[in-house]
């Protein structure tokens, strides 16, 4: 019989919590198991595997940072949303670096298409995109763009990587206006092909 009190959900936001305090990677069922004063089995009645476990924490904190980005956005547009956008992100990685990591590694086939969160998330990035007038394949060019910087920025700071003394506040500020700067002059993939 499943321990009382123990549900999937409850599983996955304390593999969330204790992948914010050990890292991601370092989750495992006997960890969590810990947590909850129970053996290992007693998991597995509400989660199928470590696979399974770890795929609902992407999930979970992909539909957490989804919504803190969705708030900040709303009622923006151009440089505003930009910047509420970067933000948000960047708040959430350095906060919840456990989650975040998760956020970043790939799920099963057919999970993100079948997860409102995700979905939510895609549809708003492009959605902030297109108020700059671009069009696909512009549009993924540019989702790329964004994700990189923030991704490399984020990952960057969070592991001390930015030793000089600049701040990095006023560095991320520019990186901004630099950014808005480059999605308002973007080349037409059609001008390129064109020449």
């Amino acid at each position: 019989m499943a321990r009382a009190g123990l549900t999937a959900e409850r599983i996955t936001r304390a593999a969330a919590d204790l992948a914010d305090e050990i890292g991601f990677d370092n989750v495992t069922m006997s960890a969590l198991a810990k947590k909850f004063g129970v053996k290992d089995a007693s998991l597995y009645s509400h989660v199928r595997n470590l696979q399974e476990l770890r795929a609902r924490v992407t999930m979970l904190a992909a539909a957490e940072k989804t919504e803190l980005i969705a708030a900040a956005v709303a009622g923006r547009a151009g440089r505003d949303a930009l910047a509420a956008f970067a933000h948000a992100w960047r708040d959430y990685a350095l906060q919840h670096p456990g989650r975040y990591t998760a956020t970043q590694t790939p799920v099963a086939p057919g999970l993100v298409e079948a997860d409102p969160g995700a979905v939510r998330g895609i549809e708003l990035t492009y959605g902030m995109l297109r108020a700059y007038g671009l069009t696909e394949p512009d549009l993924t060019d540019a989702v790329r763009l964004l994700r990189s910087t923030f991704h490399g920025y984020a990952a960057l700071e969070a592991t001390g990587g930015f030793s000089h003394s600049r701040d990095t506040e006023a560095s991320w500020a520019r990186i901004i206006d630099a950014l808005h700067v480059t999605l308002e002059q973007w080349p037409s993939s059609t001008e390129k092909d064109a020449t």
